[in-house]
Order: C-alpha cells, then sequence, then structure tokens
C-alpha cells in the first residue's frame, strides 16, 4: 500500500480540530485531518437529548460564523452545535477524512517527522497535531459493583428519563452535566439523590450580563494557572430551559436530596463524606465573590448596569445540608440507577511518542510538547481557563499553528547563496534571512 505523504495530521474533527484546520489553512500549510468518526461526534452521541450550550450563543462560537436560528443571547441545542462545526469546517474547505481511525503515531528513525498508520492506509507528516480534546474516556469510579443496581451508566451514556428503569435515581457529580440530568430526571417524576462534591457555581447572568461576559471584563477567561487545588473543580452553570443559575437550594426545595461525595459502598449501602455543607457553602463562597468582582467593575467604570442586591441573599440551608445523610441503603430508597457525571480521563494509547510525564499527562507547554514536531489542541488550561471552550480553543490553534508556521520556515532554510565571484556567502559577514512562507505543495502519496 502506498504510503500518503503531507506536512500536518491533525487527529480529530471536533471544535479544536476545525479550529487548528482553519488556521493551518489560512498560513497554506498542508494538511489533513482525520475524524474516526463524524465531525463534531461527541456532540450527537455522547450527550443526552436535551443538552444546550452552556454558554450563550454569541459567545461560545468561533470568530468567522454566527450561529443560524439560534438568538445571540440563546443556548444552542446539541444539534445545532454539531451543526455549527460541520458548516464551519465547510465555509473554511477544512480537508476532513471521517470514518478513519488513527491507531498509531510513531517517530521517525534517523528523519524528521512522524508515521501514522490508519484504518485507511498510512501517512507520513512532518507535524502532528492530537486534537482529540478532554472528553476521551468515560471515568466511573469502581464504588459500586456491577449486580447492585439495575443500571449503572456515565453521563455520555445517558440521553432521558425514559431509558432509566422505574425507580429512584442517584446522580454522583454536581458539574454542568450531573445537575442538569438531576433536575431533568426530578422534573420527570423521579425520586433524585445527588451526590454533591467541590465545585465552581458562577450565576448565570449578574445586573443584565451573562457570566461569561464578566468572565471576559474582569479578565478571569485569560487566567494563565487554575487556583491552588481547583485544576479540576466542576462547574455548575446551565443553560437549559434558557438559562439559569445553579442553586442547589432550589433543587433541594424542588424535592431533589443532596448529599456529599460519593466514597465508598458495602452490603448494599452508599456512603457519603460529611462535607455537603462545606462544598455548598464553598460554591457560595465562588459565586458571591463573583459578584463582588462585578460589583467593583461596574463602580470603576461607571456602567449603567442595573443593581441586583436580591442575587446576594442565599436563603438559609436546607436541611439535608444541616443534616447531611450519610448512609444510603440503594434497595431501601428504590434506587435503581446510578448516573456516574464524574467526568473523563484522557487516552492518547495510539501516541507511541514519549512526550508524557509520570501521571500520563501530556508533557506540553501552550500547545507544543516536548517532543519536537508534536501539538496538543483543546486541553483544560492548555494556556488559559478559556482553553477548553469553543471560543478559547481557536486561539490556541492559532498560536500552535503559528509555532509549526515557525518551525517550518526553520526546517525549509537550506543555507544562503553564496554570489559567484564576490566571496559572499555564508561566514562572510552577510546575515542569512530566513526561508519566507514556505511552498505550499499538495498532499502526496509515494
Amino acid at each position: 500500500m502506498p504510503v500518503e505523504e503531507t506536512e500536518v495530521v491533525v487527529v480529530g474533527a471536533g471544535q479544536a480540530g476545525v479550529a487548528m484546520s482553519e488556521h493551518l489553512g489560512a498560513a497554506g500549510i498542508p494538511h489533513i485531518v482525520l475524524e474516526r468518526h463524524r465531525v463534531a461526534e461527541r456532540w450527537r452521541s455522547e450527550r443526552w437529548d436535551s443538552l444546550v450550550a452552556n454558554g450563550p450563543a454569541w459567545h461560545d462560537r468561533f470568530p468567522g460564523l454566527e450561529f443560524s436560528a439560534v438568538a445571540p443571547d440563546g443556548f444552542a441545542s446539541k444539534e445545532q452545535v454539531a451543526d455549527y462545526f460541520v458548516a464551519y469546517a465547510e465555509k473554511i474547505g477544512a480537508p476532513v477524512r471521517c470514518g478513519v481511525e488513527v491507531t498509531s503515531v510513531r517517530r521517525h528513525t534517523g528523519r524528521p517527522g512522524f508515521r501514522i498508520e490508519t484504518s485507511d492506509g498510512v501517512i507520513d507528516a512532518r507535524f502532528v497535531v492530537a486534537a482529540t480534546g478532554p472528553f476521551q474516556r468515560p471515568v466511573i469510579p469502581p464504588l459500586v459493583p456491577d449486580g447492585a443496581v439495575a443500571a449503572q451508566i456515565h453521563s455520555s451514556a445517558y440521553r432521558n428519563p425514559e431509558q432509566l428503569p422505574d425507580g429512584a435515581v442517584l446522580v454522583v457529580g454536581a458539574g454542568s452535566s450531573g445537575v442538569q440530568i438531576a433536575d431533568e430526571l426530578r422534573r420527570s417524576g423521579r425520586r433524585v439523590f445527588l451526590s454533591v462534591g467541590p465545585h465552581d457555581r458562577p450565576p448565570r447572568q449578574y445586573r443584565g450580563r451573562d457570566f461569561c461576559w464578566w468572565l471576559g471584563v474582569l479578565g478571569r477567561w485569560d487566567a494563565e494557572t487554575p487556583p491552588q487545588g481547583a485544576e479540576h473543580v466542576t462547574i455548575a452553570v446551565s443553560g437549559a430551559r434558557g438559562g439559569h443559575t445553579v442553586d442547589f437550594r432550589a433543587l433541594a426545595a424542588d424535592g431533589i436530596r443532596l448529599v456529599g461525595l460519593t466514597e465508598s459502598y458495602a452490603d448494599g449501602t452508599l456512603r457519603f463524606a460529611p462535607d455537603l455543607a462545606t462544598n455548598i457553602a464553598e460554591g457560595d463562597a465562588k459565586y458571591l465573590e463573583l459578584l463582588r468582582a462585578a460589583d467593583a467593575y461596574v463602580e470603576r467604570d461607571g456602567l449603567d448596569l442595573p443593581e441586583e442586591p436580591e442575587a446576594h441573599v442565599l436563603g438559609p440551608d436546607p436541611e439535608c445540608v444541616t443534616a447531611p445523610l450519610l448512609e444510603l441503603d440503594l434497595a431501601e430508597a428504590g434506587v435503581t440507577s446510578i448516573v456516574w457525571a464524574t467526568g473523563f480521563a484522557a487516552d492518547y494509547g495510539w501516541l507511541e511518542v514519549d512526550t508524557f510525564d509520570g501521571k500520563g499527562r501530556p508533557d506540553q507547554r501552550r500547545g507544543v510538547a516536548r517532543e519536537p514536531g508534536l501539538y496538543f489542541l483543546g486541553l483544560p488550561w492548555l494556556s488559559r481557563r478559556g482553553s477548553s471552550f469553543i471560543w478559547g480553543v481557536w486561539h490556541d490553534a492559532r498560536h500552535v499553528a503559528d509555532h509549526i508556521t515557525t518551525r517550518r520556515s526553520y526546517l525549509t532554510y537550506a543555507g544562503a547563496d553564496s554570489r559567484p565571484g564576490t566571496g559572499e556567502g555564508p561566514g562572510t559577514g552577510e546575515r542569512p534571512a530566513l526561508a519566507g512562507p514556505p511552498r505550499t505543495t499538495p498532499t502526496t502519496r509515494k
């Protein structure tokens, strides 16, 4: 089978891969985007039916295209988000190949570049961008054995309440996914328990502006490192039903039983940490801190935004917080299902390159890997707080494309030409310049 050649192979055609393709194309760099399923497939097949984006349409998009049929302050459905990336890929002419799985990437021996083995053949490339993002392998803690309840699924496999057997449901994890799934299940008439761990709880809107706007004007999207201990803290915010602030007190008032962090299981009983009040209080503190920062910004800049003093009033903690449930007999409570909204782990088993740290995390800086010619894109905190969000990955992709462009200039430099009869050339005082933008050539097969 012939070996295809190109300059850059981008692995993954989600938001990161499409963004990467736009910047590579604008720089005239030949590349291929490989996607094992469809463009933005995770939005279509690994999210629940009623999911909408957590950011408004004016914010959660790329600069070159607005959402169609979604108001600027509205929240796009998961299908609209997937369709958006398909349309964007078509708009920029992204060279995406769907249905092609990358099985291995290895560095060449004795020459630059990588060999990429795929389900559709072999490709040689000078550069590789791993744009598969952070949501690769669903994580379910090995706490509850199979058969303890009728159904245990990860949030990525949850679709709707009708999917689950009759009975009560325990949702483990109170980030955006867990909170929205628990709320949907309760509204369907289910008895619901929600296990709440550490979380960030921003206001959906405050003083007439979305929290995405506040994080922008306060410079918090550009934070380069997470606060100590907050690298993996979930954000409880929702775009559901037009968008609303997640309020655990309101969830409790609606009948959801809040419990602490899920710790252990034995003989049909789950045990929860006695940390519920602390987790709620710390989430409240982050919420109130953002309100105070917003108020200070309004006053400092003299903005005409309506005051909202009632947003600072939280009310008393519900009984489930002040007298927390520490043990739950699943059978006695009628719990037949557990939905694990416990996040994801990376899976780079296909990337056979020495560029990972002792914990298996990519060893990179702003997407530039330790291994020359290899890049990562779409990871949380890649360069800033906004890196894993739609608009943030677009800016990170531009940085990676600029790095590739610069490196190509060095690699294509062949030395200054000597001019016969002048004695000028390298070593004579003349300063050789880097080659200009490398000549664009199509991909080839050899």
